[in-house]
Formats: C-alpha cells, sequence, structure tokens
C-alpha cells in the first residue's frame, strides 16, 4: 500500500494517530510510514496536517470525525468512505467508496490522465479551430464548409475528451467471482480471537499473575503464535493471497499484508527470545515491561491485519470487483 503510494509520487509519508504510542509504532513500523505521531488530538492532527503543508502539497486521508478539521486543512483531504463517518466525507474533496488506501494511488493516476486528455483535447480543438479560421481569412473556406468544419472539430474534441470514461487498462479487470476464496482462513481468524483477546488480557495482567501462573500463561501464547499463527500466515500467504491479489487488481495490492506477516513473524520471534531468558521463578519487573510491549504490539497488528483481510475477503466474496476503480 505504502509502496503503492510511493510510486504514485507521495514522498512522504506520516502516520497521525490517538493511539497508544507503542500500538502506533507497532502499526506504522509494519506498512513502513515515515513518521509516527501518536496520542494526538483532533487539534494536533490539524497542527501536523500545517507542519507538513510547509514543505509541499500535503493529502490527508482520514475516515473518523476526529479526521474532519484535519481533512479541511489539507491541500487535498482524502475520507475513506466505505465505513467513515459523514463529517469526514464532507470535509474532504476527494472520497474514496472502498476501504482501501492503495486506491489514493488509483485515483491520483486517474486523475493525472483524465487531465492529460482534457488538456490535449483543449489544446486540439484550439489549434484546428485557429487553423480553419486562417484558411477563412485568406477566403480559401468558406462560410457554409467553415460551419461545417467547426462542428466537426467540436466533435473530435468531445470524442477525444470521452477517452477518459474508458479508465486505465491498469485498473480494468474482469469480473470474477471469488466466493470461495479464503473461506478457510476467515473460520480460522473467527477461531483465533479468543486467543487475541488473551493476548490483552495476559498483558493488562501480568504483573497480578503468581510467577508460575505467569509462565504458564506465557508458554500457553507462546504455544498459539508459534504453532497456529506463523503457520496460519505462512498458508494463506502462498495459498491465498496470489488469488485475492489477481481478483482486487490495481498495483501490490497485498503488499501491506505480507509486510504485516513479516512483521508478526518478527514480534513472534522476539516474544520467544524474551520467554527464553525468562528465569525459572519468573519475569521481572524489567522483563514485564518488555514483555507487555511485545504483546500489545502483537495484539495491535493482528487485530489490524484480521480486519484487512476480512474487508478484502468480503469484498471479494460479495463479487465487488468493478470493472474500474471506483471513486469519487
Amino acid at each position: 500500500m505504502i509502496r503503492t503510494l510511493r510510486r504514485a509520487g507521495i514522498r512522504r509519508v506520516v502516520m497521525v494517530t490517538g493511539d497508544h504510542p507503542d500500538v502506533a509504532e507497532s502499526v506504522g513500523i509494519s506498512i513502513g510510514v515515515d513518521r509516527i505521531m501518536s496520542e494526538r488530538d483532533p487539534a494536533d492532527k490539524v497542527d501536523a496536517v500545517v507542519a507538513e503543508r510547509e514543505s509541499g502539497v500535503t493529502i490527508m486521508v482520514g475516515d473518523g470525525v476526529n479526521d474532519a478539521p484535519a481533512l479541511a486543512a489539507a491541500d487535498v483531504g482524502v475520507a475513506m468512505g466505505a465505513r467513515g463517518a459523514t463529517a469526514s466525507s464532507e470535509a474532504a474533496d476527494v472520497v474514496l467508496v472502498v476501504d482501501r488506501l492503495d486506491r489514493l494511488a488509483e485515483a491520483m493516476r486517474i486523475a493525472r490522465r483524465s487531465r492529460g486528455i482534457a488538456v490535449q483535447s483543449v489544446l486540439v480543438g484550439m489549434g484546428l479551430s485557429i487553423g480553419a479560421m486562417m484558411f477563412g481569412a485568406f477566403g480559401l473556406l468558406v462560410p457554409v464548409a467553415g460551419a461545417v468544419v467547426q462542428e466537426a472539430i467540436d466533435v473530435a474534441a468531445i470524442l477525444n475528451a470521452l477517452r477518459a470514461l474508458a479508465g486505465d487498462r491498469v485498473t480494468r479487470r474482469r469480473r470474477t467471482s471469488g466466493s470461495d476464496v479464503g473461506e478457510r482462513f476467515r473460520a480460522e481468524h473467527k477461531e483465533f480471537m479468543p486467543w487475541l483477546q488473551r493476548i490483552r488480557t495476559t498483558a493488562d495482567r501480568l504483573d497480578t499473575y503468581e510467577p508460575i501462573e505467569a509462565l504458564g500463561e506465557l508458554d500457553q501464547l507462546r504455544w498459539f503464535v508459534q504453532e497456529r499463527l506463523v503457520r496460519h500466515e505462512q498458508e494463506e500467504e502462498a495459498a491465498v493471497y496470489p488469488v485475492v491479489a489477481k481478483l482486487m487488481g490495481g498495483e501490490d495490492p497485498m503488499g501491506t499484508m505480507e509486510r504485516a506477516h513479516m512483521e508478526i513473524e518478527h514480534l513472534t520471534r522476539v516474544f520467544v527470545h524474551l520467554l527464553e531468558d525468562l528465569p525459572p521463578e519468573g519475569p521481572t519487573v524489567e522483563d514485564m515491561v518488555d514483555l507487555r510491549r511485545v504483546l500489545y504490539g502483537l495484539h495491535a497488528i493482528l487485530r489490524l491485519h484480521f480486519a484487512q483481510e476480512e474487508e478484502a475477503y468480503s469484498w471479494i466474496a460479495a463479487d465487488h470487483a468493478p470493472e474500474d476503480a471506483r471513486v469519487g
């Protein structure tokens, strides 16, 4: 996703969120942003947009009521409209009607192509009209013929401009049914939800457990992330992602989710290493700080990652694969 935006010409990406720093850092690193600003309220988001505007044209993307002031302050405000609040949609200049940020790059490509066609149509129309006027000025074109030529020029310019409706070949694709894609993995996501809550609960209550109880709970989480979670992600990336990417189209549609898999595996390795270094009598205060940081990060990225995958699978299962990118 972020790679697609950079290929589209976005030089700098800043994530501004109201979430806790540990959560924001885990998500921000996983998607590859340049700067992470956490625990920010709506006024702070506006200040961040104003500060970034000093460096160049700034696009603000948001989907909630809290994002509306920042959307209005940016050079271009983009609302994620599928689940976004009405206030953010009204404050934005552009509304993406699907919750996929890579559609922003697609919208930029459509806008550039449409502008190029419009400029081309204007120049061609004016150039041909001036040429016809010159012929008429020297008596080489009688008035009746001149009127017919002018109408032909107008029709040619209009037909050229209508090419914008055809869409970019990159964004066009056949409507393909994908109702069975990812069903097994969606079922596993539902099975993993209690474990996801257990990760968060363990992090919250880690200092209230008895040492032996804490070791037992952490060992259960280690079994889950090593034996179930990592294997699930690897099989999903190998079996489902290529099919989903083909159906969704666009440039690198699964890039963000693949990067999330890498971050999940990294946090899993860190978690396992921390457990291997624990003393037999249980985690110390310093160990608890490190374990909490990793568990909170793992919970945050899993929650976001599962939501992204569910959105993709639902979008395909509903046969919601239009022939052209849906932007408004």
